[in-house]
């Protein structure tokens, strides 16, 4: 409560999205946690040299439980239980998960594997109600700049997991085996901040009326973030468009399935979603170490340039915040696709058509394939890095919300599982060359987002369906309201006739 007096309204809306965007710096370390302890030969000798095969399964072990805990719970978990109670289950299985990883026995990889499933688990649930509550309670003028920190917070996740691993890396010899595991424990982290800053956010509005139809605590979460003159005004938007959606489609899950927009919109935000990760940028939070490799010998070097790689990519995304609202969102993912490619294609080149100085690259050639690198981010970062999560979060209506953003966004996880499992195969046979299929990749989703993607840019949350095909909520669950009050105002008037009627017949009685 002592934000809520001390900050102006839109300072506290920036201060509950932050809130609700550190999620993003779970999954932002988690995924440059393995791939740091890759880069550890106490890490590789404690589990007994995993070849590459096992490499990947231990990818996939996370990829599958985030899969399970998008699909399958983080909706469910959202809905019925709400937004905030998503966030605090996914940190506390992240907690659990990360001293099982920092503690498992030495050579026993299946523990750390499970412990990488479950984290897998908790992100998944806690990354279904994160970009949800941000669109929820974002205004719809500034909710593409905030939900730009959204992915922020994953280079924030990487920023902080980099530098740890860069400074273990340097304190290896005095450090031990725990220079890995401090790389690992790290981790609790921001969890914990969560779990202690989210009694300090208010609930979803749209929650409190979707599930309880509380109009009361709905309006007194609405007067915590916004003006008092705007307060009734969204109040009656949210009941209209909720109103309509359980009159006219269905209040449940089903409507995914019976509406032709609603349907629509899955299958495009499941082909964005998946085509974020295979973009190349998956591959390179994963195993930029192993890419890396092949270029500079010097751990200590990998480990830097990991580094700034995520420092550079926090400045990167902050691009998104000016450029979001006023250029859109399909000029962004148009651009980003094909700089993407032209990056692909031009490192591909540079790597294979230079020569080899014992099994690496010379310096110039080496500086040159990590500028190019650091450019591709550049591109992908406030493109299909921040602008899918943001577009992803605006589609859909209050009534499939949650589920459609849990099974969109885990569809990233389907993708990355299918090109992670594989990868580090692909680079040790084909090298450099493989980064061609990545920049082939970027052109079609660049033509993909052409022909296909609406622009969803400062459009009511309540009004989008309009875009797709579909009814405008607000204009059709207003006239449902009517129609009921209305009907209300008929059988008031009807029962008032007939208790007059009743009095005068009683009348004529008493005087006969």
């Amino acid at each position: 409560m002592v934000f809520q007096f001390t900050l102006s309204k839109r300072g506290y809306n920036w201060y509950v999205s932050c809130v609700a965007a550190a999620c993003m710096v779970l999954y932002g370390y988690d995924a440059s946690v393995y791939n740091s302890v890759q880069g550890s030969k106490n890490w590789v000798a404690y589990f007994n040299h995993p070849d590459s095969n096992l490499i990947g399964a231990i990818n996939t072990a996370y990829t599958v439980g985030a899969i399970f805990g998008g699909f399958f719970l983080g909706g469910p978990i959202a809905d019925f239980l709400g937004r905030k109670v998503g966030m605090g289950v996914g940190c506390v299985l992240v907690i659990a998960s990360t001293f099982m990883q920092t503690w498992a026995p030495r050579g026993n990889i299946a523990c750390f594997l499970a412990g990488r499933c479950i984290i897998g688990i908790g992100q998944g649930i806690a990354l279904t109600s994160g970009p949800i509550y941000i669109g929820e309670l974002a205004p719809a003028e500034i909710r593409g700049k905030i939900m730009t920190f959204w992915q922020m917070f994953f280079s924030v996740g990487a920023f902080i997991c980099f530098w740890v691993n860069y400074g273990c890396t340097k304190h290896k010899e005095n450090l031990g085996e725990w220079d890995w595991k401090l790389v690992v424990i790290f981790q609790l982290l921001v969890p914990c901040l969560i779990l202690v800053l989210l009694p300090t956010i208010p609930g979803s509005p749209r929650w409190y009326i979707q599930r309880n139809n509380d109009v009361e605590k709905a309006r007194a979460a609405l007067q915590r973030i916004r003006e008092p003159e705007e307060v009734e005004e969204e109040l009656l938007k949210i009941r209209e468009a909720i109103e309509y959606e359980k009159e006219a489609i269905s209040g449940s899950y089903a409507a995914l399935w019976k509406d032709k927009s609603l349907r629509k919109r899955m299958a495009l935000a499941l082909i964005i979603n998946a085509g974020q990760q295979v973009t190349g940028q998956g591959t390179l939070n994963t195993y930029s170490t192993k890419i890396y490799q092949k270029v500079f010998h010097n751990a200590g070097q990998i480990a830097l340039i990991n580094a700034l790689n995520a420092t550079f990519g926090i400045f990167f995304t902050l691009n998104a915040v000016w450029v979001i609202d006023r250029f859109g969102r399909k000029f962004l993912l148009i651009a980003g696709g094909i700089g993407m490619g032209i990056c692909m294609i031009i490192v591909a080149a540079v790597e294979t058509e230079t020569p080899s100085l014992n099994g690496s690259k010379s310096t110039s050639v080496g500086i040159s394939i990590v500028f190019l690198l650091f450019l591709f981010i550049l591109f992908y970062k406030p493109s299909w890095g921040a602008t899918v999560w943001i577009w992803t979060s605006e589609i859909f209506s209050m009534n499939v919300r949650a589920q459609a953003v849990g099974m969109a966004s885990q569809t990233q996880n389907v993708a990355n599982a299918i090109v992670q499992q594989f990868f580090p195969t692909f680079l040790n046979n084909c090298g450099f060359y493989a980064f061609y299929m990545f920049a082939g990749i970027n052109f079609l989703l660049a033509v993909f987002v052409f022909f296909l993607i609406p622009e969803t840019k400062q459009v009511p949350l309540e009004e989008i369906d309009a875009l797709f095909g579909g009814a405008n909520h607000v204009t059709h669950g207003e006239d449902l309201i009517r129609g009921e009050k209305q009907m209300q105002v008929s059988q008031s008037n009807v029962g008032n006739e007939k208790a007059e009627a009743v009095t005068i017949e009683n009348a004529h009685a008493r005087q006969r």
